[in-house]
């Protein structure tokens, strides 16, 4: 299986910054598609992934400023793929996304140092803001 959107390959404009890549994994088709419009709009560069062995098999994840991780998805599940990136010492700010919150989920996103935990369904603002603090640091 493919990612759903790659993002886009044109080349920035001479003297701009490269839009910050987004990438989102989760495996409900239409949430990626919708939060790749939205992302676009807003200015980054968004790469979306069905699963979490997509996201592991792909060099995009090389460019990527953060990661929206949905938590529970087929396959690996969010928290799986995270003890995946940090043994192998990849480093990116997360943010986990659930439409099952609990506390022990809750807990555990925070011990995992999820920057943000959003429960589905969120509004827009939530998201982008979260992103925005992610990306830049803050």
């Amino acid at each position: 299986m493919t990612p759903v959107d790659r993002g886009s390959d044109a080349p920035p404009s001479p003297g701009a910054r490269p839009a910050p890549t987004v990438c989102v994994v989760d495996d409900d088709v239409s949430l990626l598609r919708a939060m790749q419009r939205l992302l676009s709009v807003d200015g980054y560069d968004v790469v979306t992934f069905a699963s979490a062995e997509e996201f592991l098999a792909s060099p995009s994840r090389a460019r990527a400023a953060c990661l929206v991780l949905d938590v529970h998805l087929g396959g690996l599940s969010g928290f799986e793929l995270l003890e995946r990136l940090a043994a192998s010492g990849f480093r990116i700010p997360i943010l986990l996304m659930t439409a099952r919150d609990d506390a022990p989920t809750r807990d555990r996103a925070r011990r995992a140092g999820a920057v943000a935990y959003l429960r589905k369904p969120f509004d827009d603002e939530s998201l982008l803001g979260a992103i925005h603090r992610a990306v830049s640091g803050t």
